[in-house]
C-alpha cells in the first residue's frame, strides 16, 4: 500500500473537494452512472444512520478512492444503507494499489457484508457467494424504438396493458402521468401502499423502520445532478392509482419502490406506470431503468437486458471474521439453497401468502 493514506470520517465530515473529487473518480469508471454510488445517497444515509463511515483514500496527498460503509458490533461491515441500495462498493481510482484486507484493516472491519455488489469490483467480487441478474430497461436510442422491440418480444403483453390503459381512462377518469411529482402527500400514499403490500404477501415492512422511511423522504428533496428522487405518479380522474418513488442520475433511473392502489389492480396501473416512466425518462436524457435484482413477471416483461450484481462478505482472517462467519453463513446458504429450488421457492411463497390471508382475517 506504499504511498496510499486512508482516514475514515462520518459522511458529514467530508470537504467539499472530497465530494467533488469523488464524483470525478466515479465518472472515470466507466460504469452506470448508477445515483446509489455518488456521494448524496452515502450523506442521506449518514443522517439517518449513527454508524455510517466514508473511508478516504490519497496518494500523493490526493484523493484516490472512497469506500462508503457501516460499522456494527465486532467490526462486522455492511454496505451504506445495505436493505435499501441497489448499487454498491468501492470508489476507487484505475489502477490504485491495495487489497480488500488492507481497506478493510484501515477501517477496523473484520468483515464488509454486501448484497447488490456492483460488477467490476475486482476489491471484493472474491468474497462473492453468489451473483445475481439485475433487469434493466434500455430507452438510450429512444422509447419508440423500445416500444417497437417489446412489441416483437411481446406483442400480447404489449397490447394487452395498453388496452387496460385505455379501459381505466374510460372507466376511471382521464389518466394523467407526472414522472416527477414532487407533493409530499403523493409520496406518503404510496408508502401506504407498499407497507400494506408488504403486510399482504407477509413479508417484512420497510418502512416500519423509521431511518428508511426518513431516509426516502429526505432522497425524495434531494435534487443535485448525479442524485435526485423522483417520484412518478399515475393519476386516473386525478386520483392516484399507482406510483414509484426512485433514484437517478443524468443518465440512470434506479427503479425503487413501486406500488399501486389494489382497488385498481384488474387494470394492471404498475406495469402502464412503468411503460410511461420509461417514456418520460427516455424524454428527459435517461439512457437506462435499472429494475432491481429480484424475480418478478414484470420485470420479465419489461426488460431488454441485464447487469449483474454480487451477494456475500469481503472477510479479514482473524476471530472476529470467525465470529462472523458463525453468525452469517448459514442463513446465507438456507437462503441459497431455497433460491436455487424453484420448486421449494414456491412453497414458501405459498406459505406467506396464506399467512397473509389470515393476517387480514
Amino acid at each position: 500500500m506504499s504511498g496510499v493514506r486512508i482516514h475514515v470520517v462520518k459522511p458529514e465530515e467530508l470537504e467539499e473537494g472530497e465530494t467533488e473529487a469523488w464524483r470525478e473518480l466515479r465518472a472515470k469508471t466507466g460504469m452506470p452512472a448508477n445515483p446509489f454510488m455518488e456521494p448524496e445517497f452515502t450523506l442521506a444515509v449518514g443522517r439517518v444512520r449513527p454508524d455510517a463511515r466514508v473511508a478516504v483514500l490519497r496518494e500523493d496527498g490526493e484523493p484516490a478512492g472512497f469506500f462508503p460503509h457501516e460499522r456494527g458490533p465486532l467490526g462486522h461491515g455492511r454496505a451504506i444503507g445495505l436493505g435499501v441500495s441497489d448499487c454498491q462498493g468501492a470508489i476507487l481510482r484505475p489502477g490504485l494499489e491495495i487489497t480488500a484486507r488492507e481497506l478493510l484493516r484501515a477501517c477496523r472491519l473484520s468483515a464488509w457484508e454486501f448484497d447488490n455488489l456492483e460488477a467490476g469490483q475486482p476489491l471484493f467480487s472474491p468474497g462473492a457467494a453468489e451473483e445475481f441478474a439485475s433487469p434493466v430497461i434500455d430507452v438510450g436510442t429512444g422509447y419508440e424504438v423500445y416500444e417497437e422491440g417489446l412489441r416483437a418480444r411481446s406483442p400480447k403483453f404489449l397490447k394487452t396493458t395498453l388496452a387496460k390503459e385505455r379501459r381505466l381512462g374510460r372507466q376511471a377518469g382521464e389518466v394523467r402521468f407526472v414522472f416527477d411529482e414532487r407533493d409530499p402527500a403523493a409520496l406518503r400514499r404510496l408508502m401506504e401502499w407498499k407497507s400494506a403490500q408488504y403486510r399482504r404477501t407477509g413479508r417484512r415492512d420497510r418502512f416500519a423502520k423509521d431511518w428508511i422511511s426518513t431516509l426516502v423522504r429526505d432522497l425524495h428533496e434531494t435534487r443535485t445532478p448525479g442524485c435526485s428522487g423522483v417520484l412518478s405518479v399515475l393519476y386516473a380522474a386525478d386520483r392516484p392509482v399507482a406510483a414509484h418513488v426512485g433514484l437517478r442520475s443524468r443518465t440512470v433511473l434506479s427503479c425503487w419502490f413501486p406500488a399501486y392502489d389494489p382497488e385498481f389492480a384488474k387494470y394492471s396501473p404498475g406495469l402502464i406506470l412503468h411503460l410511461r416512466m420509461a417514456e418520460s425518462a427516455a424524454a428527459e436524457g435517461i439512457g437506462m431503468l435499472d429494475l432491481g435484482r429480484g424475480d418478478a413477471e414484470y420485470k420479465d416483461a419489461l426488460r431488454t437486458c441485464e447487469l449483474l450484481v454480487q451477494e456475500g462478505s469481503s472477510v479479514r482472517p482473524g476471530p472476529r471474521a470467525a465470529l462472523y462467519r458463525i453468525s452469517r453463513e448459514p442463513g446465507r446458504r438456507a437462503h441459497s439453497f431455497v433460491r436455487s429450488r424453484p420448486r421449494l421457492a414456491g412453497y414458501g411463497r405459498s406459505a406467506l401468502n396464506r399467512l397473509a390471508r389470515l393476517r387480514g382475517h
